[in-house]
């Protein structure tokens, strides 16, 4: 018998059901000489620092570099210890029973480098030592199933996999355990979390929020004049910018006095504008952040239901392209989407227009392909699914179309020797954008319609005003902007030898960024203001520490990303790699212990309950000196991290400000004040 171990239980039912696995037992399915059984994601991980024997934070235990490195099965956190997982430990001897009973493994976990470290992991927890073959698919659907089990491939061909998935485990586990505690320890207040891929994610945000609060808004003016020719009314905009208001209007009456400005240089370009390519996950997160205002783990967490519904392909790829050998069910895939009423008129625009071949590039396909939707249609989504679905359908239609051709126009005109600049497009050849008849970046300002000119041409004003105007800063990160800066992290960086090195390799992978985005919310780091990335105070006070230190460095984490590609592809020993880690961990956690993070100047506080005890206020919790008292408050209230200031007015009025953005069970947001009574217990009051 051959034992398959998917990563879920819903994928092992797909597998099963084409096997012919259909009689059911507890934690697999079995039948026609196979047993399908599952993980339930991670069940297996790295030790932690209490099963070598180190409980609590000691400075003398620092650095922590464990040889060799130990499995245990997942934890959970009970009390203040952590004990194993229960349902983890009752799958786990499922598994070892499985493959016990049988004679092979064939490994049907996701296809990419957390899958392959999931199975591995069990593997070696368990001390196994038969063979196996790997299925490595794209998509759920039945023919990729079949087919997937017709090529299955030798485990060997994914040692290189394995290791680099090895690797960055160890390497966060090195990292993240021993500058964690060396800062937690340093700090004498608190605990603190830092992290390989964390920690830069975290520098990018506080970076630019402080570049943006420290920005010097310089104001400036500009003419602008306001014309009409051939039934269409255009505007023109002085290259002049004065800094002085005085000099702006006294040139503004010259102009109203001329009453015509001079056509002086016509530039005309044609344009070709190639269509998009296929999503990436990173790429679908960023369009589903911009378009449906979700965050990289909600439409991470829609495409996964997609893909296990068969609707789409795999979702944690990170490349936009197709192979050769993909491309010929390109046509059947676009013919099916007809049926769909949200894309029947999109896919008539480009149903008789030879297909654009640009998404097919073998060189640049790596472990999985771009997403791509499958031959099965959806009818009955969520208003979530549905909108994730659209977005990977009309990308498919716009990358297969046609170039878009523009003609742009830059036209410069004189008026009272001041010179103007207007700008005017022309679409000369639609080509994809006809397909969501979206014809121009939502992200640029719209560009005007000119009427014919030519040099010479007078042409009468009849308006013209200044415009006061303001130097802008850097703009506050949102998620899809976030996820920009994390997949080109390699461009950022100053040195120009390091960023040809490290061109096109960023922080953190497809399949990881998103995660490491809600680490920074979980600990309390980063939060969101609408749409946009804020870091908390307690984020900024990390950044201040680690701001100059490697550990926030990109290029550095750049590299470690290039090193763990380079695993993968068998050209980087492990081995070097981790010794490189073991020593950086060494060398952070002594450079951590030398610093110190200042207390904030925080209020002295009486326990509103036993009127007696001063309150320790934390980062989580403000809570009574008097166990017996054992009064306590969260600081984090339905989604929103309460103020200091708050937390001081609670205490000394029974009230709060009122705190907008509170988020109920339902998902509705509210604002409220909140208040304490007699007891000290706290409730809401609305706004009357």
């Amino acid at each position: 018998m051959k034992a398959v171990i998917a990563e879920k239980p819903s994928v092992a039912r797909e597998i099963a059901y084409h096997l012919g696995a259909v009689e059911k037992k507890e934690g697999y399915l079995q039948g026609n000489g196979y047993c399908v059984t599952w993980a339930l994601g991670h069940l297996v991980g790295l030790a932690i620092p209490e099963d070598y024997g180190i409980s609590g934070f000691q400075k003398e235990s620092l650095p922590i570099l464990p040889n060799p490195f130990l499995l245990t099965i997942r934890k959970v956190k009970k009390d203040k210890s952590y004990t194993d997982d229960i349902g983890a430990l009752k799958q786990l001897k499922v598994i070892e029973q499985v493959i016990n009973r049988s004679d092979s493994i064939i490994v049907a976990t996701d296809a990419g480098r957390e899958g392959e470290l999931i199975f591995r992991y069990i593997y070696e927890y368990l001390n196994c030592n038969k063979t196996f073959e790997r299925l490595w698919i794209n998509s759920l659907t039945e023919k990729a199933i079949k087919q997937g089990f017709e090529n299955l491939k030798p485990s060997s061909d994914f040692d290189g996999l394995y290791k680099a998935a090895q690797g960055r485990s160890r390497a966060d586990w090195l990292v993240g355990i021993n500058a964690s505690q060396a800062l937690s320890i340093a700090s004498d207040f608190g605990v603190y979390s830092l992290g390989r891929v964390q920690t830069p994610t975290l520098a990018l945000i506080c970076k630019r929020f402080l570049e943006n609060k420290n920005f010097t808004v310089q104001t400036y003016w500009q003419i602008q004049l306001e014309h009409r020719k051939d039934f269409l009314d255009f505007k023109s905009l002085s290259k002049n910018k004065w800094n002085n208001k005085k000099q702006a209007d006294e040139t503004l009456k010259s102009i109203r006095r001329n009453e015509t400005a001079i056509v002086t240089d016509i530039e005309n370009k044609t344009v070709t504008e190639q269509p998009p390519l296929l999503f990436d996950l990173t790429g679908l997160q960023k369009e589903a952040n911009k378009r449906l205002g979700l965050s990289a783990e909600e439409t991470l967490s829609v495409a996964q239901d997609l893909y296990e519904k068969k609707f789409i392909t795999y979702p944690r790829t990170g490349s936009k392209y197709i192979p050769e050998d993909v491309w010929q069910e390109i046509p059947g895939l676009i013919r099916a989407l007809e049926s769909r009423t949200s894309l029947k008129e999109a896919v008539s625009k480009i149903k008789y227009v030879r297909l654009n071949k640009r998404i097919v590039n073998d060189l640049k396909v790596t472990d999985h392909h771009g997403l791509l939707i499958t031959y099965k249609i959806p009818s009955a989504l969520s208003a979530m699914e549905n909108a994730i679905y659209d977005l990977i359908a009309f990308r498919l239609l716009e990358a297969v179309s046609q170039a878009c051709t523009k003609k742009i126009t830059d036209i410069v005109l004189q008026s009272s020797a001041i010179e103007f600049g207007m700008k005017g497009i022309k679409i000369l050849e639609l080509g994809w954008r006809a397909v969501k008849s979206n014809f121009s970046d939502e992200d640029n300002e719209p560009v005007q319609e000119l009427p014919e000119l030519k040099t010479g041409d007078e042409l009468k004003i009849k308006n013209a005003v200044v415009l006061e105007k303001k130097t802008k800063p850097p703009v506050l990160y949102t998620e899809a902007g976030l996820l920009s800066a994390m997949e080109n992290a390699g461009n950022q960086i100053e040195n120009e030898e390091e960023r040809k090195a490290l061109q096109n390799i960023g922080i953190g992978t497809p399949a990881t960024r998103a995660a490491i985005i809600e680490t920074l919310f979980t600990r309390n780091y980063i939060q969101r203001e609408k749409k946009l990335l804020i870091p908390t105070e307690k984020g900024l006070q990390v950044y201040k520490i680690v701001k100059d230190k490697k550990i926030s460095d990109v290029a550095m984490t750049a590299e470690w990303e290039l090193a763990l590609q380079k695993i993968e592809n068998n050209e980087v020993d492990a081995y070097v790699f981790q010794k490189k880690m073991e020593d950086y961990a060494a060398s952070i956690t002594h450079e951590l212990l030398q610093t110190s993070i200042t207390r904030e100047n925080l209020p002295e506080l009486i326990c509103p309950k036993c009127k007696k005890q001063r309150l320790i206020i934390r980062d989580k919790i403000v809570k009574c000196l008097d166990v017996a008292c054992s009064w306590v408050q969260f600081r984090n209230i339905c989604g929103v991290q309460i103020s200091i200031a708050n937390i001081e007015s609670l205490v000394n009025t029974n009230r709060t400000s009122l705190i907008k953005g509170m988020k109920a069970k339902s998902g509705k947001k509210f604002d409220a004040y909140i208040t304490l009574n007699n007891k000290a217990e706290t409730s809401f009051e609305f706004e009357k």
